[in-house]
């Protein structure tokens, strides 16, 4: 397998992640636990930031 397909295939993994992530922080939103919503929100922003990098590291892959 190549880089790019390697790097294709993260990526994506990490799009998958990244929804499950954000859907655990939606559903605690508004509990007691919004301590830990408000953290894992922190933790998708970063996530979706690697993403974008590695995205354009794909780009220039072409």
């Amino acid at each position: 397998m190549t880089e790019a397909a390697q790097l294709s295939s993260i990526s994506s993994a990490l799009t998958e992640l990244t929804g499950r992530l954000t859907a655990i922080a939606e559903t605690l939103t508004g509990t007691e636990r919004e301590d830990v919503a408000v953290a894992l929100f922190e933790v998708e922003r970063s996530l979706l930031t690697g993403s974008r990098r590695l995205d354009g590291v794909l780009r220039s892959l072409g």
